[in-house]
């Protein structure tokens, strides 16, 4: 147990600093490093919560596409070693932050994190978990204490399920995202070339 803590501790003081980094530093090829480092320490929280497709799909999605696209972006940008100028929307974004950081804070502290104790599954590390990875049957549900209509939404809502039925709309927009950003990198890549 003390080894998966210093683990957790390690990753998430990594994915602070790093995305402290990159808002911080000037260099704006430091600060896509820093990016992909904030997401592969992100995989890692993933791996911890035993949600082992999350963590492949941070690690292939975001470090592999993303953070490689913006490391093209940055190196094939001009003039990147002034970084970004000081504008006057420094103040706005700065404020939006700080009330972003505070209703992840208030709800962080006011959202009941027990909920998954009265059903016995807090010790299988079932808060994140594909339907192929072990969500557990209906007897074992049955016997922590839930509801038919609980164990019959905890059974079958598997992450696969939720993909392809109710969130198949915001995955293809993802895709459709991803598809723009790859053309865009080609298209940045082509002007620069000729």
């Amino acid at each position: 147990m003390w080894f998966e803590q210093l683990v957790f501790w390690i990753l998430s003081v990594t994915a602070i600093a790093g995305a402290l980094g990159v808002v911080l530093v000037r260099d704006l090829f430091r600060s896509a490093l820093l990016l992909a480092m904030v997401f592969v320490a992100v995989g890692g929280l993933f791996v911890l919560m035993n949600a082992e497709f999350l963590a492949v799909v941070q690690i292939l999605i975001y470090v592999g596409a993303i953070a490689v696209l913006f490391i093209f972006a940055v190196m094939l940008t001009r003039d990147v070693q002034q970084g970004n100028a000081p504008n006057r929307l420094q103040i706005p974004a700065a404020l939006v932050s700080a009330l972003l950081l505070a209703a992840m804070i208030a709800t962080a502290v006011t959202t009941d994190w027990t909920t998954l104790a009265g059903a016995g599954l807090e010790s299988k590390g079932q808060i994140a978990q594909t339907q192929a990875v072990g969500i557990p049957d209906a007897t074992e549900l049955a016997g922590a204490g839930l509801t038919a209509a609980e164990v019959e939404n905890v059974s079958s809502g598997g992450l696969a399920d939720l993909l392809i039925g109710d969130f198949v709309l915001p995955f293809e927009a993802v895709s459709l995202l991803l598809l723009a950003a790859a053309i865009g990198g080609l298209a940045l890549a082509r002007g620069r070339g000729s």
